[in-house]
């Protein structure tokens, strides 16, 4: 989860573990979850990293960045510098996962948090369309109190870092990291790590 601050990343992390929304915000300095979902009939382990948001946390972003398979950039609806903001957040993890010559192989969505504050809405779902077409990935609108599309964003993008992966996911091994074909996968757990 990636994003600026308060814009809802921890109360969508939350909302999708525990199905619980935290009404007071903390500043995260990075928090990580462990779930274990079925996705399309399988079972996986989806690990979940939820970042500080602040700048003065970006020189350490980078290293979750390096790990990360998949990508959730949040912004919030109400806020159009946090929505501004994504850009930057998308530069930095092309620049780190050495991919701003071949972008589509990091998958991203993009969400715009907050949709249950539609009155104060300052970024259009037009503007933010755009930018997921310019970016070539999927946009969703949320409402972490509301529990809306929640779910959807996680598993979407569980399902872009398969896509993208050509049908292997990656297995995280005590000896280290390696891929698995589909068929292999069956014989063991499967994760996934999102940031």
């Amino acid at each position: 989860m990636v994003g600026s601050g308060g814009v809802g990343k921890s109360a969508l992390t939350l909302q999708f573990m525990y199905d619980e929304f935290v009404e007071e915000y903390e500043p995260t300095k990075a928090d990580s979850y462990r779930k274990k979902v079925v996705l399309d009939g399988e079972e996986c382990s989806i690990d979940i990293l939820d970042t500080a948001g602040q700048e003065d946390y970006s020189a350490i972003r980078d290293n979750y960045y390096r790990s990360g398979e998949g990508f959730i950039c949040v912004f919030s609806i109400t806020d159009s510098e946090s929505f501004d903001a994504t850009n930057e957040f998308r530069e930095q993890i092309l620049r780190v996962k050495n991919s701003i010559s071949n972008e589509s192989l990091i998958p991203i969505v993009l969400v715009g948090n907050k949709s249950d504050l539609n009155s104060e809405r300052c970024i259009s779902q037009l503007q933010a369309q755009q930018r997921a077409e310019q970016w070539n990935v999927p946009y969703i609108e949320t409402s972490a109190k509301n529990r809306t599309n929640v779910d959807k964003v996680f598993y979407d993008l569980m399902r872009e870092i398969k896509r993208r992966k050509g049908g292997t996911i990656n297995i995280n091994r005590s000896s280290g990291a390696g891929d698995m074909t589909m068929r292999d996968k069956r014989r063991k757990k499967k994760r996934c790590s999102i940031l």
